[in-house]
């Protein structure tokens, strides 16, 4: 390892030229200098003392060691050193002179020696220590002092051992002065970009490494492969030979525009910028100390191209060309069968049981469900649902209603994105004022009459977009309405319904219901509705959250009134309400509308002519079931269960059969009818008017909430009385939502 005499080796700091400061203020970050971090590491990756194998061109010196091992009728092994003579001296052979013979040729020499009086002598010669030597760096090293390094050093190595140039130092006119003369001069740039060494010499003992002030810098900034600071050498130095160390320009780079900021100090206003093409005389222009070279990127725009995108294949940039019309960018209907659509029809494969192993595998992303069709949600409350529906037929069906789970019926015509052909749009830019103007046109009539007026003559730059019944929401007339049946009906399945048809036409197609099929529990299911109660419920979970925020505010106030023992009792009560309180919310968030529309009907009805004439919509979901056999009780009772149903029952009589509990609050129970709604206690002396007088149909549930001892404004809400009656009726949640907000 090399060693710094004459003091404690500087730990280096990164130093900022003028220039680069200068910089900094122009552009708003400090460019580097170009080939400074060629030495940043060189401490650690270089050791100019290195063990490697000795050139064979490598004359020897005083200090340098031999092994010597002879084999044959003497036998020889035997260390020597080159003295300051240049010789060696072997036992019972003599001295041999080594000084300036190259290394390669050593072992001839010590042969011949010893065959002058030894014959038939196997003579094998090996080096050990190299001698060392010392030089000098001066001038603009990180490094500079007194360096003791092997024979074989050259300027480079030695280069690394100092650190190389600071930040005004010069990169390019490194220099080795020997017995008072310039024995050598390195281009480092040279080296660094294009690996020539041809500057690079073997040190000798006593050489000075001078590394002199830079001559003058330039910068080369924009849309460059090297932004950086470069040292210039002289007046030689041009635009070409500066990018040709930077490595040439990107393909992107604009050799139309380049512009050259220079610095004139005699001037009054010093700076100046000059704009000039990369071109023959351009490349040639001379670069001057202070000079900033900016090159700018081409325009990413598009002389030759025409767009299309939306409800396709694939969006592409095609070339244009002349007369080109709508019909030559979208030369059939297939080009309009998007990704999504094929993707769809790929995986119609799977069975219903792939399905259900897939909604259930843990390990598959939100973007694979997304993918194969499979709902997050049916697998979210599947636990919570399947406790409840061993209980009765009923909640079987609300199970599967509740998550929708992703059935092959579910998929049915889902398979292609419905395009909108009675729109589409052409998107022009107007070059000269640099407005917008969009050209509707019919899709349809482009395939149908492609001489008439939808098929648009295109410009280039212009930008084709079709929409899909997704993007813009078409009239109910023209939507595609896949609607299904399932149940007490002669037919289940899945039917495509004209426009304005309505429930009464779906249960014809489906061949009306049969014997068993119960009226009052009929179940409708809208996807647009589910949508809104999920907004609604997120809704109605934020004003949750912030009446929590609000009574933890009041609480807090109120408990600093009291004395330390009365505070801390009351906070540790007000931390297990809060506990409580979010465990709910959490809950609540767990809740998962269905979708359903309540019809309101009486349960005396028996005709499904009465049913509502509503228009049908795509994806919707009628459901007739059987009548169940079961009325469910839950909440403050002694024992909750689903006693059979008992015609002209009322509540009070399946209250009596669950018993009540002590803190059961027999002012707010509710009951959620099969057919949907919610009914609550609207009057007193509820065992006889109200809602325990109230007769109960198959598949109702009733509903006790509990007491609380603290009668704040949030345990009044948290209690689930009339405003959780509410929310149930709001957001179509069943029996199913009781276990989830309970357990």
């Amino acid at each position: 390892m090399a060693a710094l005499q004459g003091g404690e080796r500087m730990r280096d700091t990164e130093v900022i030229s003028e220039f680069q400061k200068f910089l900094s203020d122009s552009t708003g970050r400090i460019l580097p200098v170009f080939g400074a971090g060629f030495f940043e590491s060189a401490q650690s990756q270089f050791d100019p003392i290195g063990g490697g194998p000795l050139p064979a061109d490598q004359p020897l010196g005083p200090g340098d060691e031999l092994l010597i091992r002879g084999t044959g009728t003497i036998d020889i092994d035997y260390r020597a050193t080159i003295d300051r003579n240049g010789t060696i001296s072997i036992p019972t052979v003599g001295t041999v002179v080594l000084a300036g013979v190259k290394a390669g040729s050593a072992e001839s020499v010590i042969r011949t020696a010893i065959g002058r009086l030894y014959k038939g002598v196997n003579v094998n010669v090996t080096f050990g220590q190299l001698r060392s030597m010392t030089v000098y760096v001066v001038g603009q090293a990180r490094r500079p002092g007194t360096y003791t390094v092997s024979s074989l050093s050259t300027l480079v190595t030695t280069l690394f051992a100092s650190g190389g140039p600071t930040a005004n130092g010069s990169m390019r006119r490194v220099q080795v002065k020997r017995a008072g003369k310039i024995a050598a001069e390195l281009d480092l740039y040279a080296f660094i970009a294009k690996g020539d060494k041809s500057g690079d010499i073997k040190l000798q003992d006593g050489d000075t490494i001078v590394i002199p002030p830079a001559g003058g810098f330039v910068a080369l900034v924009g849309n460059v492969n090297t932004p950086a600071i470069y040292e210039v050498k002289g007046s030689g130095d041009t635009v070409e030979s500066l990018l040709d160390l930077a490595g040439g320009l990107p393909v992107v780079a604009d050799p139309r525009r380049a512009f050259l900021e220079r610095i004139d100090p005699t001037r009054n206003q010093p700076r100046s910028v000059e704009q000039f093409a990369l071109n023959g005389a351009g490349l040639k222009r001379s670069l001057k100390n202070g000079d900033v070279l900016n090159i700018t990127s081409i325009t990413p725009d598009f002389s030759n191209a025409v767009i299309l995108r939306g409800n396709v294949d694939q969006a592409v940039r095609v070339p244009f060309k002349s007369n080109m019309r709508v019909s030559d960018l979208i030369p059939s209907k297939e080009y309009l069968i998007s990704r999504s659509s094929l993707k769809r029809q790929n995986n119609a494969v799977t069975t219903s049981e792939q399905v259900r192993e897939q909604r259930n595998d843990k390990f598959l992303t939100e973007e694979d469900r997304q993918r194969m069709g499979i709902s997050r949600g049916a697998a979210l409350g599947e636990g919570e649902r399947t406790a409840m529906s061993e209980r009765t037929t009923m909640d079987e069906r609300e199970r599967t209603t509740v998550g929708e789970e992703r059935s092959i019926a579910a998929r049915i015509g889902g398979l292609i994105d419905e395009i909108n052909w009675d729109y589409a749009v052409v998107e022009r830019i107007n070059r000269a004022d640099l407005s917008v103007s969009l050209i509707p046109f019919n899709l349809g009539n482009v395939f149908s009459n492609p001489q008439g007026a939808d098929n648009i003559q295109l410009q280039p730059g212009d930008t084709v977009t079709v929409f899909s019944h997704e993007d813009v929401a078409v009239p109910m007339d023209k939507r595609r309405v896949f609607v299904r049946v399932e149940g007490e009906v002669q037919v289940p399945g899945v039917y495509q319904m004209g426009a304005g048809e309505t429930l009464q036409s779906l249960l014809a197609k489906a061949g009306g219901t049969t014997g068993n099929a119960y009226l009052f529990g009929t179940a409708f299911y809208r996807e647009q509705v589910r949508k809104e109660q999920q907004v609604n419920l997120e809704k109605a979970a934020v004003r949750l959250e912030s009446q929590l925020r609000s009574q933890q505010a009041k609480g807090i106030a109120n408990i600093g009134a009291l004395s330390a023992a009365d505070a801390a009792a009351a906070a540790s009560q007000r931390q297990v309400e809060m506990q409580i309180a979010e465990e709910t919310i959490r809950r609540f968030r767990q809740l998962k509308p269905t979708g359903r529309i309540a019809f309101g009907l009486r349960p005396d009805e028996k005709s499904f002519a009465i049913l509502p004439r509503i228009k049908l919509a795509n994806g919707d979901r009628l459901v007739v079931p059987a009548r169940p056999d079961f009325v469910h009780v839950f909440g403050a009772v002694n024992v909750e269960a689903s006693p059979l149903w008992r015609a002209n029952s009322r509540v009070k009589d399946y209250l009596r059969i669950a018993g009540l509990t002590a803190d059961a609050d027999v002012d707010n129970v509710f009951v959620i009818r099969v057919d949907g709604t919610v009914m609550t206690n609207s009057s007193s002396g509820w065992l006889s008017t109200g809602i325990g007088g109230m007769e109960v149909m198959p598949g109702d549930s009733i509903v006790i909430p509990e007491k609380f001892d603290k009668e704040t404004s949030w345990t009044k809400f948290t209690k689930g009385t009339r405003e959780w009656a509410q929310i149930f009726a709001n957001f179509g949640l069943g029996a199913a939502a009781i276990k989830t907000l309970r357990d």
